[in-house]
């Protein structure tokens, strides 16, 4: 299968060499990693076989690039708690149901990231962006973390607890867990920033 130009589903095959070079089948042209990165944000699907033994090795040529991406200076995109509570996953009980938590997170998330730019595309110059609308999308966000949790309790009812979550002997008042907090504070500068930016766009 490695030696067409696409494989059965109809992705794009890459054959890699003993020697670390990444072959294009469907251009018939040799790539890099950086390559294979703009293809995935280009949303061109594309498997990755091992040129000897045929075997498919996408999963770790999309952890290069993620490695790749993350050694660049203020590409940084996985915070360091984060990688570790990943690391902490691997030979957990949890470890299983983790990978459809973390599509089903990324999925939600992109669905809203579309929704807010449909937001702004369709507000027009002068109309500002009120308070209404982020006040809106934090709502939404922790509504999102109320729905992971209900997911991954549905996997593992009684395993289950979220990251950072531990159990205190006594009730303490309800607050956003901190990843919420973190989230929302960085949510809040984006939508500033991109505040700023519109602004100067209807100045012009």
């Amino acid at each position: 299968m490695a030696d067409t130009q696409g494989s059965d589903d109809g992705r794009v095959v890459i054959k890699k060499y003993a020697n670390r070079r990444l072959y294009n089948t469907a251009s018939s042209s040799y790539v890099t990693l950086e390559h294979l990165s703009d293809m995935v944000k280009q949303g061109v699907d594309f498997v990755v076989y091992d040129a000897k033994t045929n075997e498919d090795i996408t999963r770790t040529v999309l952890t290069q690039i993620i490695f790749e991406e993350e050694s660049r200076e203020g590409q940084n995109l996985l915070p360091i708690q984060f990688l570790r509570q990943l690391i902490g996953f691997y030979g957990n009980s949890m470890q299983a149901f983790l990978p459809s938590y973390l599509e089903l997170s990324l999925a939600t998330f992109a669905e809203q990231q579309e929704r807010m730019r449909a937001q702004f595309a369709s507000i027009g110059q002068g109309s500002g962006l009120g308070s209404g609308l982020g006040g809106a999308y934090e709502d939404q966000i922790r509504q999102n973390l109320a729905m992971f949790d209900r997911a991954m309790k549905m996997f593992s009812p009684f395993a289950y607890t979220r990251p950072q979550e531990e159990p205190a002997p006594a009730a303490k008042p309800a607050s956003a867990p901190p990843a919420a907090d973190e989230t929302l504070d960085a949510l809040k500068k984006q939508m500033a920033e991109m505040q700023a930016q519109i602004e100067k766009l209807a100045k012009r």
